[in-house]
């Protein structure tokens, strides 16, 4: 590709080439121009507990309605002729991180766009969220389109810093829409991306800007995932990619039958990627941060679980293995989590680099002191730009690696373990992913949020994120629909126990692993197996025809999410029992109000 944004190139590989034929598929409510909008109920949040929160920072937006798109049933207004339909200016910003299938919520924008009225016009922010407040435009044509259908990266647009967060850059990005007399801004990215958005859609209307602000739920890391979000647009790609990888390290690890493998996967704060990952090539060992976090473990703790690993392997004649790890399993453990606040607090206080050590707290420069020197320098990095740890340059395995060496060269001198010497390589997937050619699900299904992202939009909608349900099933079952950003939100609470006050800004969190889910109660299964059986699946490089190329996360299709559905099943038994006893329906509807616990829907 170019580095000069926009710019048409010539798609070099026979493969990419081919990729660009690929047509993506679309539910049938988006094969026309124009939809059916069907609005539900009123929403409140995740965390009920932070409904009040929530309604006070967001007066305007919280409590909007879901809605779902059908196609036309013919009905007077339905569908519009052409000339009917006013153009439509939309700006679309790429605000996350860059991730397989970006570039084709673009193109289905671009296409619904044309398709509604083809003078309608689609602005490209160059650069990202800076590119948004400096009103740094292209405008996406069929042309500019041509060379980036179904291809990996976010390189015809570009991304930056990655958010709209404070006063001057909020005001920027609506001057920013006030000069292009933009109908809607559509910001693709993940749980900051959208928290950002959604503060920017509730101060447009706050200002009536009439920019309708919506957001696309694009992330490698998979933890922007809820009730209305069943997976993130290009984490099936990133899983599958490394998972190729990772089963290319099991077979070399077998092998030589002499090095232990420890992978560092993608995922900040979740362990999504990770569970995928070992789900699919089936490692000895997945370590994952909520596991850690739920039994409080302490790293040394942690290196005596690897090591009991290694010795028992070692007790069937086995010295090698592979172990996975997620980028957040640091900040997972206690003592680990509370060093990396400390020194977080002293970046904020404008502590020089050199001088923090100095500064910690007696137990903390223990802890300090304690870890290799590599892994000092690296927590001494300057913050990301949402003030958290530069997680990704922590290289946590080789921690881990580090300290279980030591570990398992004093069980050998105390006579506990009687194996080979301990060896380990290390490697971190973690931008190998990003930029590959996005699966046919990935196309698929950013594609349809794409169109999706129009329909909002052409409805008057801000304050809300396109969402599909049905994921597992083929395309032509997918729901397609819009749930307000505000009713993904909660409050994160800094004490714990029932008694907890909510602390700080509401925000959409990332989600962790369900400890209690499908996908993790099937790893808890094979744990055993895959600790000592070297039981090795190697998945190949992705599929893009015939067989296999239409795979999908296993974690999804196990799970078997569809919230949206189960609403839809509940209300058609309601509307039964209130044809049939209206009083006992006025009963049941307060008692599904009052199960709603983790969202509150009205059925009246």
């Amino acid at each position: 590709m170019n580095a000069d944004y926009g710019a048409p190139t010539e798609l070099a590989g026979p493969l990419q080439q081919r990729r660009a034929l690929y047509q993506p598929r679309l539910p049938p409510c988006l094969q026309g121009a124009t939809v059916r909008v069907e609005y539900g109920d009123a929403t409140a949040t995740i965390d009920p507990t932070g409904a009040h929160a929530v309604a006070q920072a967001f007066p305007r937006t919280y409590g909007q309605r879901l809605v779902t798109f059908l196609a036309p049933d013919g009905t007077a207004g339905a569908g519009k002729a052409v000339d009917e339909r006013p153009p439509i200016r939309v700006g679309v910003v790429f605000s996350g991180r860059q991730s397989p299938g970006g570039h084709n919520v673009v193109w289905g924008l671009h296409d619904a766009l044309k398709a509604y009225n083809p003078q309608s016009i689609l602005y490209g922010f160059i650069g990202g969220t800076e590119g948004l407040f400096a009103n740094k435009t292209l405008e996406i044509t069929d042309d500019v389109l041509a060379s980036y259908k179904n291809q990996g990266g976010f390189d015809l647009l570009g991304r930056s810093i990655d958010q709209i967060r404070s006063s001057k850059q909020v005001s920027a990005a609506m001057t920013t829409c006030q000069d292009l007399n933009l109908d809607g801004l559509v910001i693709v990215g993940g749980v900051t991306s959208n928290s950002d958005a959604a503060q920017l859609a509730e101060t447009l209307v706050q200002k009536n800007c009439k920019t309708k602000v919506v957001g696309v739920p694009v992330s490698l890391n998979g933890d922007l995932k809820n009730q209305f979000v069943e997976t993130t647009v290009g984490f099936d790609t990133v899983c599958k990619v490394n998972s190729q990888l990772i089963s290319n390290v099991c077979l070399d690890a077998i092998s030589a039958g002499k090095y232990y493998y420890f992978v560092r996967l993608m995922g900040r704060k979740a362990s999504h990627v990770a569970l995928e990952c070992a789900l699919q090539s089936h490692p000895n060992m997945l370590i994952m941060g909520e596991e850690v976090a739920l039994s409080k473990l302490t790293l040394m703790e942690v290196i005596n679980k690897i090591c009991d690993g290694v010795q028992a392997r070692a007790e069937l004649g086995k010295h090698h293995g592979v172990l996975l790890i997620p980028e957040g399993l640091i900040e997972s453990i206690p003592e680990m989590y509370a060093l990396i606040q400390e020194i977080s607090n002293l970046h904020n206080n404008n502590v020089p680099v050199t001088e923090i050590p100095t500064q910690l707290s007696p137990w903390a420069a223990a802890l300090f002191q304690f870890l290799p020197p590599f892994i000092r320098r690296e927590l001494l990095l300057h913050q990301e730009s949402d003030n958290s740890a530069q997680l990704s340059q922590i290289d946590t395995e080789q921690l881990l690696a580090h300290l279980v060496e030591a570990e398992m060269i004093k069980r050998t001198k105390e006579g506990r373990y009687k194996g080979k010497k301990f060896s380990s390589v290390c490697h971190f997937f973690g931008y190998q992913a990003r930029g590959s050619l996005p699966s046919n699900f990935d196309c698929d299904y950013a594609y349809v949020l794409g169109h999706i992202s129009l329909h909002m939009i052409a409805a008057g909608l801000t304050g809300y994120m396109a969402t599909v349900a049905n994921l597992k099933d083929p395309v032509h079952k997918w729901r397609c629909a819009a749930a307000p950003l505000t009713a993904m939100m909660s409050v994160r609470r800094h004490l714990r126990g029932p008694g907890a006050i909510p602390i700080g800004k509401p925000a959409i969190h990332p989600s962790p692993i369900d400890l209690k889910g499908k996908a993790y109660e099937l790893l808890r299964e094979k744990a055993s197996s895959f600790l000592l059986d070297d039981f090795y699946r190697t998945p190949g490089g992705i599929q893009f025809e015939g067989p296999g190329s239409d795979a999908k996360p296993i974690t999804l299709t196990i799970e078997d999410q569809d919230y949206m559905g189960d609403i839809e099943m509940l209300k058609l038994y309601l509307d039964k029992v209130r044809a049939r006893n209206p009083v006992a329906f006025c009963c049941l509807s307060r008692v599904s109000n009052y199960a709603k616990t983790t969202n509150e829907f009205t059925y009246r």
